[in-house]
């Protein structure tokens, strides 16, 4: 696999190192229509009258090459992007009205979309509404409508509505989307893109396949290294090692060029898969590759480490990650906790505190929660273990597991504090959590060793309101071990008695009768 990389970085290589011709592909400029590039935003630089003749000037043919990172293009883009985003927080005011909605486009959306004919103000207005799809799809059919000859829809906002529809689970729209589009002409790599996007984020691993065949059979338009980084990732979704890595040499035979995305997918295919070795070989050659780790990368490798328990690399890959940003990942930050909780490692609760300050814990998922009420318990750090309880009855975070309520008791029992213990099972009946005999039982042993007996007693009331049996051989036994030290003796052989009638194997020895 790691050969593979090799060889397809070393065609790149190859291939920035052609000689290539100067001029070679200017010269034929001059054959070229004016009125071709008249739709361009910068017309003045374009005559179309017929006098016109292409300057042989090179300062002007560079122009035309310039960049898009040059200062002008930043400027525009910046400017658009202003644009676009006065015109999205007036749409976000009438969000939930269609007619409001519709005279915000009419009134605002038009003139701007008019000045930006090749549909990068509409795509960009899309990408401002990433968080809000259901108000994109709805802006999108407004453009549909209101399309025509002038200002006919691009592939570009064709894409980008396809992958909004995808977002939005709407698989039926994008694939409308996705038609309307091939039957106006407009049959891109984008649009394929897009549609097999859709259907990788809503689970359809093989209407995605099928439509990539459809793709490489296109005569107008050939699959590109993105159609095949939606490829890795859907069958990195699917645990399908061998088919991610038989994409990987399919484009190896393409030749194209992986870029930083393939190797994310890549290396999430293999930390779904559990696959660590894997895992870091790609890692190390992506370190060969000119762009080289990022910060998605550095996320993915953290994940991965802390799913295979290797808290050491895991530190260091999240010092790099931290090398390059500033924002705290939440989800991230969650399953370091995670890893630290099931480690071994001595030093485990100062590491799961000091992450712990990272998030708020309304971020706390109530599996992390469970998790750390786990670990507080078996730490027997009740101040801690309580905290976290409280955060769980909050954020409504429910324990359902029979060992976790064990490793509760057996910190409230070593602690004595009978009466915290108490209020912890009242509240955790109120809430749903599980509920065992040894919960009760642990009361009436804390209770019977204070000689607290009437609230031993009525323990057993509270047992047969959940349905629980208070007259099991344990139950009974309790009892008669808080009546031989604390009496009544009456109480005591009415207990013996019963036990004998039972047929209880009984330690007397033990009881003072």
């Amino acid at each position: 696999m790691r050969h593979q990389w090799r060889n397809l970085l070393r065609y790149s290589s190859y291939l920035g190192s052609i000689p290539q011709k100067p001029y070679s592909k200017i010269a034929s400029f001059h054959q070229i229509n004016p009125n071709f590039y008249s739709c361009t935003s910068n017309s003045s630089l374009l005559s179309l009258n017929s006098s016109y003749s292409w300057p042989n000037s090179m300062n002007f043919l560079l122009g035309l090459f310039s960049p898009h990172d040059s200062e002008a293009f930043k400027c525009s883009r910046e400017d658009l992007v202003i644009k676009v985003s006065f015109l999205k927080d007036e749409l976000l005011k009438y969000r939930d009205d269609p007619e409001n909605v519709d005279r915000v486009l009419c009134d605002l959306g038009s003139p701007l979309f008019a000045c930006y004919v090749d549909g990068s103000a509409f795509v960009e207005l899309l990408k401002q509404l990433h968080k809000f799809p259901l108000l994109a799809i709805e802006v999108f059919n407004w453009r549909r409508k209101n399309a025509d000859f002038t200002c006919p829809i691009s592939p570009e906002e064709y894409a980008k509505g396809i992958r909004v529809a995808g977002r939005a689970k709407d698989v039926g729209f994008a694939l409308e989307l996705f038609t309307e589009a091939f039957n106006n002409r407009c049959r891109t790599p984008s649009t394929y893109n897009a549609l097999m996007s859709a259907y990788m984020v809503n689970g359809m691993a093989e209407k995605c396949q099928l439509l990539f065949r459809e793709f490489k059979k296109e005569q107008h338009c050939t699959p590109n290294i993105i159609t095949y980084n939606i490829l890795i990732s859907v069958f990195g979704r699917l645990m399908l090692v061998d088919h991610m890595e038989a994409t990987v040499q399919e484009i190896y035979d393409s030749r194209l060029i992986p870029n930083a995305f393939t190797f994310n997918n890549l290396i999430a295919g293999y930390v779904t898969a559990w696959m660590w070795d894997r895992m870091e070989n790609t890692y190390l050659t992506m370190k060969e590759t000119s762009f080289g780790p990022n910060i998605d990368t550095y996320k993915l490798m953290v994940r991965g480490y802390a799913h295979s328990g290797n808290l050491e690399k895991m530190e260091e890959m999240y010092e790099l990650l931290k090398e390059h940003s500033c924002e705290e990942d939440v989800v991230l930050v969650n399953t370091m906790i995670a890893a630290y909780c099931k480690s071994s490692c001595p030093n485990k609760i100062e590491m799961i505190d000091r992450l712990l300050k990272l998030t708020p814990e309304s971020e706390h998922r109530s599996w992390l929660t469970v998790t750390l009420i786990r670990v507080y318990a078996e730490e027997k750090l009740l101040d801690r273990l309580e905290y976290i309880i409280d955060v769980a009855f909050k954020n409504n975070a429910v324990v359902t597991s029979k060992n976790v309520m064990r490793e509760i008791i057996t910190a409230y029992y070593q602690h004595d504090a009978v009466d915290k213990l108490s209020s912890f099972v009242k509240r955790a009946e109120r809430a749903g959590w599980r509920q065992c005999r040894s919960l009760y039982h642990c009361k009436m042993v804390m209770y019977s060793s204070k000689g607290r007996l009437e609230e031993m007693e009525n323990v057993l009331d509270e047992m047969e309101k959940l349905d629980i049996n208070p007259r099991t051989k344990k139950s009974l036994f309790i009892l008669c071990t808080a009546y031989s030290k604390w009496g009544p003796k009456c109480k005591l052989e009415q207990l013996v008695a019963l036990m004998w009638k039972r047929g209880y194997n009984i330690h007397w020895d033990k009881v003072p009768l």
